[in-house]
């Protein structure tokens, strides 16, 4: 129940999230989600992903705007309202329900917020339909069925929590036919069935129409193990209303891949090394190593060049197993007949490039 503020037609809705913690102290932009064209009741694919601290008090904002131009500043767009919770509250409701506030006409509308644990699957699954005989049931394919032709797409829901389905993927609407292929849908496993690959997934045709009211084709319902059959007649499905024996055509599974995403902390556990390789600016724009403002500017306190080598190498000499590093130069002149260089060694060696540990590099520095 949105704010329309379209004359001719309902508004464009985009939501934007912000958190503040302690430790940030200001809103900052953490989410936008897509927008929706002429719908005043939007149901968001894009999902809100945030780190959930027992400890810290994560403030949350919801920002609502009617989008009227393809600008990034959100003051180009039609304020609807916002709401503020905490994380805490969201998570302890599982489904909550906020006001929304501050329009400058009157205030109207909610932000209806539901959250869910992400387990630990990384895995990835990629799905493609196709669609078979598709009939849409509106009044132009009642007079012209022998014209009329579809404009669908597809949604897929999973089942949360609370027993309620949830919107996870939207596909592309495929123009003005009854047997559409839609792009392969490529998607983490957990946000389409968590880890339990016998959990409800609902798949929903609709036809498109541009003032929102889209209208029912079908559905159909299918599980993860169902799909991992691959083709065939068993995910040959056929569209139905719900409570309605009729059928209004098929959906069909092309292809299905199952395939495991590996992490960074996989890569470095079984292996995998990093390595990196310093290069500092010498060159005049930096100032002269004697004055206070200069970044090269010797002192007892670290200066920003020797700060920034010890900030990143105290974290890469890690996830190195020999601990030397290259570390290079450019734009100095160089001892002992004081000629320009734009790519010499740090450790003024004629071959050798490594520096032994980030002491080592410092010292050379």
């Amino acid at each position: 129940n949105l704010l329309d503020c379209d004359v001719f037609s309902k508004s464009d809705p985009m939501c934007v999230v912000y958190m503040k913690t302690p430790e940030t102290t200001k809103w900052i932009e953490i989410c936008r989600t897509e927008c929706i064209n002429n719908s005043l009741n939007p149901n968001f694919v894009t999902k809100v992903h945030v780190l959930y601290r027992f400890e810290v008090q994560q403030l949350i904002k919801f920002e609502v705007y009617d989008v009227d131009s393809n600008l990034h500043d959100l003051k180009s767009q039609d304020f609807l309202g916002s709401c503020e919770t905490t994380l805490g509250h969201i998570v302890s409701s599982v489904t909550l329900t906020l006001p929304l506030k501050g329009a400058k006409t009157n205030n109207k509308g909610q932000v209806i917020v539901k959250a869910e644990e992400l387990p630990a699957c990384h895995d990835e699954v990629t799905l493609h339909f196709n669609g078979k005989d598709l009939v849409r049931s509106d009044w132009i394919s009642k007079f012209f069925s022998w014209f009329a032709k579809a404009y669908p797409f597809l949604e897929l829901y999973k089942v949360g929590e609370d027993g309620q389905y949830q919107l996870v993927f939207r596909t592309e609407v495929v123009n003005w036919t009854n047997n559409p292929t839609w792009k392969p849908i490529t998607l983490p496993v957990r946000s389409l069935c968590g880890t339990d690959f016998d959990r409800d997934i609902k798949v929903v045709c609709y036809h498109y129409k541009y003032n929102g009211n889209h209208s029912l084709i079908g559905e159909f319902h299918v599980t993860m193990n169902q799909l991992k059959i691959g083709p065939g007649p068993e995910n040959d499905h056929k569209c139905v209303k719900p409570k309605s024996s009729k059928i209004y055509g098929s959906i069909r599974l092309n292809h299905f891949e199952l395939k495991k995403t590996f992490t960074f902390l996989d890569y470095i556990m079984n292996g995998t090394q990093i390595n990196c390789t310093f290069a500092i600016d010498f060159t005049a724009s930096n100032g002269d190593p004697k004055d206070y403002n200069s970044l090269h500017y010797l002192s007892n306190r670290p200066n920003q060049y020797e700060q920034a080598l010890v900030a990143v190498g105290d974290i890469i000499q890690d996830y190195d197993s020999d601990k030397v590093f290259p570390a290079l130069g450019f734009g100095a002149r160089i001892p002992p007949h004081g000629e320009v260089s734009h790519e010499f060694f740090l450790n003024l060696q004629a071959s050798d490039p490594y520096c032994a540990g980030i002491e080592g590099k410092y010292i050379k520095y």
